[in-house]
Order: C-alpha cells, then structure tokens, then sequence
C-alpha cells in the first residue's frame, strides 16, 4: 500500500560499540558474517565495514545469530554472486549502534542523489549513440529543523555529530512501520533562516556514504 511521509520519525545513531573484526563472510542470498563474541542479537542494526565494495560502510539488520556468526537482513546483503563478491574477500569489521536519539521538530525533508549515472559513447564507424551504467550518485539529506529546538536531545546529537565528523546512521521510520537507514556524515548550520510567515529554521546536511538501506517493517 502507498505511504505518505507524514508521521514519519527520523532518528541518528549516536553511540556505537567498538568495532570487532568480521573474519569471513559468505556467499550467500543473506550474507553470513563470521565474529567470534560478537554479542549481537536479531534485530540489531550494525555498520559494516567490508573488503567487498558494494557493502563497505553500510548499515544492515541482524537477521539471526549463533554463538559466533550473524546473518545480514534483505536484498542488499545478497552477496552470493561470486563475480560482484569474491570468495574470501569480505572480511572487515562492524560496529553495533548503541543509541538512537530523535530529530524533533522537523519542518522539511529533501533528499537528492542515489540516481543512476550514465556514461554515453559512441564508435567511429557508428552514428548511434550507446549507453552504459556508470554507478550511482552520492545521496544527500537535507533537514529544515525548528530554530527554537535548541534544547531537544537530537538539537545537540547534530551539533556534536557535525564537530566530530564522526559517522553516523539516519534511520527514518514510516507510519507503516517501514524503515530506512543511511550511512552518513553531518554538517549541521545553526544560522536562522527567517521568512515573513514561515517559522524560523536551521538545517542539517547528511552526506550518504552508501544508498540507502531499507526494510519493510
């Protein structure tokens, strides 16, 4: 069914685990990841770190565990062609999100990037153009936040994310329940921007260091 973003919630990571090495991952429709103690449990969402491109620096839920190894969660962690993810290849590391601290107050949500790109070329002895993929490009969040937030918990996550430029995790969570999680950076600008009949705002920028990552419920 269709969903409007109205009463969606948008929450940052704040804390995360020290990082534990992954020492394998499969091939597999739901990557398996090998840690000894990882202490992980269904449900968690972690960032990976990975020798394979296409899932370095990308949060994922825990699908299952065992003593020593826990399942990645959706199509995205469908490592099981072995031409994108070479055998043995994986290896790397995560960190478990610890704490989520909410953005209150939020008046707009634009989002860019994650589109297609294209290369277009064409041979000497052709007069048609061909067309070939070229990757996707960089996602971009931008949040417009209530200027007089200032006291809120997720005021000051932005504020303290945007000095360190430590990376973090936007999870935003639909009204249905569905949700979506970006690896990113913050770069948050407390300068008001004031305009007659609109309530004074301040906005965030989060720079996407992968596409998003989503689940239905």
């Amino acid at each position: 069914m269709a969903s409007l973003p109205g009463g969606s919630k948008i929450a940052l990571a704040t804390e995360f685990s020290v990082k534990k090495a992954v020492t394998t991952i499969s091939n597999a429709t739901e990557a398996v990841c090998s840690c000894d103690t990882h202490g992980l449990q269904a449900g968690d969402i972690i960032m990976l770190y990975s020798g394979w491109g296409r899932i370095d620096n990308k949060p994922f839920r825990v699908k299952a565990v065992t003593a020593d190894t826990f399942t990645l969660e959706g199509q995205h962690a469908n490592t099981s062609d072995t031409k994108q993810f070479s055998a043995g290849g994986g290896a790397g590391a995560f960190a478990k999100a610890n704490t989520w601290v909410d953005v209150l107050k939020i008046l707009k949500v634009n989002t860019s990037g994650g589109d297609a790109k294209k290369s277009t070329f064409r041979y000497l002895d052709s007069e048609n153009e061909l067309e070939i993929n070229d990757g996707f490009s960089a996602v971009s969040r931008q949040l417009d936040v209530d200027a007089d937030a200032l006291e809120t918990a997720g005021y000051a996550a932005l504020v303290s994310l945007t000095a360190s430029g430590a990376d973090t995790i936007q999870r935003v969570t639909l009204k249905n329940g569905a949700t979506s999680y970006l690896a990113c950076t913050v770069a948050f600008n407390e300068e008001v921007k004031m305009q007659d009949g609109q309530v004074n705002a301040v906005s965030a920028v989060f720079s996407g260091k992968s596409r998003s990552t989503r689940y239905a419920s």
